[in-house]
């Protein structure tokens, strides 16, 4: 053991004190968390340009409810409640009443587009007031919107509500309802998220649960997996390729004079661990720090942390004993770094996962996949992170599931890194890292 802690120390302090892990303590959590920073770049400056709208109607008595409903709409919208600061863009209208051909018209109009005349135009086909008794779902819309967005465009999505709700007015008046109810008939209603509630376990009193927060039931857990991730990758991912240039270079078969192949694997493993407890105490910290002073302490799931160390060190540790291998079985750091899909398959797909997985935590396949030890780490910490939580079993069950593959990976590894750190030339075939962990 005095080996193996030795081995650990000296990594460790080399690693810690290099520019390289300082400046990278510092470069990953805003390259991970860039897209949060632009979003709320994005939503501190939008784009408040006014945007012209044409709306061609072919009912001839639809575009004046539309027209009335979106002013109204972005009147509401139009600016931050308590600031007064405009958060949106005005929209402004315009009716060409339809003439000639509708594709020379639609031509016309994707021209001016194109020339930043309009923002987009609508299309209002003669159906729209009176669709089709059989509405399919694969029955073609009334109501066409044309414009240079991208993907879901932000116009079309906002857009949307107000066209919907100037055409339901239209059939509302047309079939006698009083227009001074439209309104109060029309009124959105709102599903407010609650909590579920539960019983004192000491007195037996029904406790309501209040309000459920749903930002904080998407934004914790999602918070969690993400710096869960973030450690995770940059801990592990220098390992590979350096175990693959300590081989090139014979670092190792001087080092195997005085430390046994175990050792050397199992040292660097943990100042690997060394280094991910390093930076999740700088992340947690400032994590922490920024809650409070922003006076959202409260949503941090203190109690969680426990888990989200047992959690990483087990990641890490596997994903080590993987890298080590791997690096050994290389024949150059090019050859390693072919191997990295391979190496963070772990934490790549429950990454992938995530959105289903926080939109349905119980669900069977968050379960399942939870289980999986590979992917237990994130996975269950964002199950756990979730408003609804878990049973204890599962995370508990899932944690030695971990420590089993854990230990499994290891052994393999260090029975492969025991052969092929010794081995020059062409990379071992699958068959040969097989034998190697088979017979060591």
């Amino acid at each position: 053991m005095r080996k193996i802690f030795l081995i650990a120390k000296r990594d460790y302090l080399a690693s810690i004190q290099t520019k390289a892990f300082l400046f990278g303590l510092i470069v990953a959590p805003l390259l991970f968390g860039s897209g949060f920073i632009g979003v709320a770049i994005m939503k501190g400056k939008p784009d408040i340009k006014e945007r012209h709208i044409a709306i061609i109607d072919r009912t001839g008595v639809a575009a004046a409810s539309i027209v009335e409903s979106a002013q109204r709409t972005n009147r509401e919208d139009l600016y931050e409640k308590g600031t007064r600061k405009q958060i949106m863009p005005v929209y402004s209208f315009e009716v060409p009443t339809p003439a000639g051909s509708p594709e020379a018209q639609r031509l016309a109009l994707s021209e001016r587009v194109r020339a930043h005349e309009l923002f987009a135009f609508i299309e209002i086909g003669p159906n729209a007031l009176h669709p089709a008794e059989s509405d399919a779902k694969d029955r073609e819309s009334d109501v066409f919107w044309y414009s240079n967005e991208g993907g879901v465009g932000e116009g079309r999505r906002w857009l949307s509500g107000p066209v919907s709700d100037g055409i339901r007015r239209v059939r509302l008046a047309q079939l006698g309802v009083d227009p001074s109810h439209l309104n109060e008939t029309l009124k959105a209603v709102e599903l407010q998220s609650m909590k579920l509630l539960s019983k004192d376990p000491k007195s037996g009193a029904i406790v309501t649960g209040g309000k459920k927060d749903d930002l904080a039931g998407f934004f914790v857990p999602f918070s969690l997996a993400l710096l869960l991730f973030m450690i995770v990758m940059t801990t592990s991912g220098p390992m590979l390729p350096a175990i693959a240039e300590d081989k090139m270079q014979r670092v190792f078969e001087m080092l195997l004079a005085s430390a046994t192949a175990f050792e050397l694997i199992a040292g660097k493993v943990l100042a690997a661990v060394g280094r991910s407890l390093t930076s999740s105490v700088v992340y947690i910290g400032i994590a922490l720090l920024s809650l409070n002073a922003m006076a959202l302490l409260g949503y941090a799931p203190v109690e969680l942390l426990p888990w989200f160390v047992a959690y990483m060190v087990a990641e890490v540790t596997m994903l080590c004993a993987m890298a080590a291998a791997l690096g050994a079985a290389c024949g150059s750091p090019q050859d390693a770094q072919s191997l990295a899909v391979v190496l963070f398959a772990p934490v790549l797909i429950p990454i992938m996962m995530l959105t289903p997985i926080v939109q349905q935590p119980n669900g069977t396949l968050a379960l399942v996949m939870s289980l999986v030890p590979p992917f237990t780490p994130i996975l269950m910490m964002t199950r756990q992170a979730s408003p609804g939580g878990v049973p204890l079993w599962q995370p508990v069950v899932g944690l030695v599931g971990v420590a089993l593959a854990t230990a499994g990976i290891s052994w393999v590894a260090a029975r492969i890194f025991r052969v092929g750190i010794l081995m020059q030339g062409k990379p071992p075939s699958v068959a040969e890292l097989v034998r190697w962990a088979v017979r060591g």
